[in-house]
């Protein structure tokens, strides 16, 4: 037994020797890449580990880097799944989970679950839903520059160039945002859901067609005078009021994108469609402004960085669904709609009237900001060459 141990530890012996002898040989040849080896297998260890603390919580992911709690941001709009406000929400939720590796859930609602537009606005701003989708037209009480995206003729007839302004805008995205922040609401990104076209069952061509009509219009003062200057009356409904309205014959017109039109069968009630190109249906893409400024600076980031991203994606579905929804509404034989395209010649007499309205908003509205007007009118100018 004394044997056997004397032998085993002159082996061990040996062996350690040799070890130590391969070691010290392999240092001297590459000190550098036996380094960098050790480095990495402590920064394998280290991410395994954070990685395995990740797994037990069940609390965080990781995106680059960056680690996010597990949290659930409620997104409001104005609008039905497979409206354009609706699918938006619904793809900014996807890219806001992929990207935190499902820590971060962002649950759309579609227009009614939480009340009106005027409802879903005051939400906003109490801190009762984190995010919404929402057109300036149902704020034009409070912050009296949102009423600058009803002026008809002012900004350009084309969606892509109305875009552009929209993203690159300083008098929108800098001081408009500025205004709306004073309500609790913070505008992330402003875009266009398309053209805004007239439906009416006596055919509007000029502006005279609108004598002695009841026009549907949102909550906005501007749009009172504008359609005052036109010769028609005005009514403000809730889209959910509105088909109903249009059918009794209470209410005898209203505008929205042709996509809208379509997917809630307005054409059913109404017997002609006008392709006035007097304006863009623009939506907000809006934060309440106390909850976004005590986000993490990272998840700051990821909101900012994905609204950016969804710019030219929402422009793209507006476009495909209201190429859709035209073709939907000639294709209807059940419901036959007249489509009028306005000419140059009928447009400019449109402008004529609504041209001196841009003026009195400029200088008669009350509580809006003449520079702001002044900024983005020629931002316009500059993106139409006019």
């Amino acid at each position: 037994m004394i044997i056997f141990n004397k032998k085993f530890l002159f082996m061990l012996i040996s062996i350690l020797s040799l070890s130590f002898l391969l070691v010290a040989c392999g240092g001297a040849d590459n000190d550098e890449g036996t380094a960098d080896e050790g480095a990495d297998n402590e920064e394998d260890n280290t991410e395994q580990q954070d990685t395995e603390d990740t797994g037990d919580t069940g609390e965080t992911a990781e995106d680059e880097g960056t680690t996010y709690e597990e949290q659930t941001w409620g997104f409001v709009t104005e609008e039905l799944e497979g409206q354009v406000q609706y699918e938006y929400a619904a793809e900014f939720a996807n890219r806001i989970s992929e990207k935190t590796d499902g820590a971060i859930t962002v649950e759309p609602y579609e227009y009614g679950g939480l009340g009106s537009e005027v409802d879903q606005a005051q939400l906003l701003q109490q801190g009762g839903i984190e995010m919404a989708v929402m057109s300036p037209g149902f704020t034009g009480g409070q912050v009296p520059d949102g009423q600058i995206f009803s002026l008809h003729y002012f900004f350009p007839a084309k969606p892509e160039l109305t875009q552009e302004v929209l993203t690159n805008s300083e008098a929108l995205n800098t001081d408009l945002r500025a205004k709306y922040e004073e309500h609790s609401i913070t505008p992330l990104s402003f875009w266009t859901e398309g053209s805004m076209a007239w439906t009416s069952n006596v055919g509007i061509d000029e502006p005279s067609d609108w004598e002695g009509l009841n026009m549907r219009v949102q909550e906005s003062p501007l749009m009172r005078e504008t359609y005052a200057e036109y010769g028609a009356t005005v009514q403000s409904l809730s889209w959910g009021e509105l088909y109903t309205a249009l059918d009794r014959e209470t209410v005898d017109a209203q505008e929205n994108p042709i996509f809208f039109i379509e997917s809630a069968s307005f054409h059913e009630v109404q017997d002609t469609i006008t392709v006035s190109h007097h304006n863009n249906y623009i939506a907000m893409t809006t934060v309440n402004t106390d909850w976004y400024n005590g986000l993490s600076d990272a998840e700051k980031t990821l909101i900012d960085e994905t609204v950016a991203e969804m710019q030219d994606w929402v422009f793209e579905e507006q476009k495909s669904q209201n190429d859709a929804g035209l073709e939907a509404i000639e294709a209807d034989t059940e419901n036959p709609t007249e489509i009028i395209e306005l000419t140059e010649e009928q447009i400019a007499a449109f402008k004529e009237v609504a041209e001196p309205v841009h003026e009195f908003y400029r200088d008669e509205v009350e509580g809006i900001d003449p520079e702001l007007f002044d900024k983005l009118k020629q931002e316009i100018a500059e993106v139409t060459g006019e």
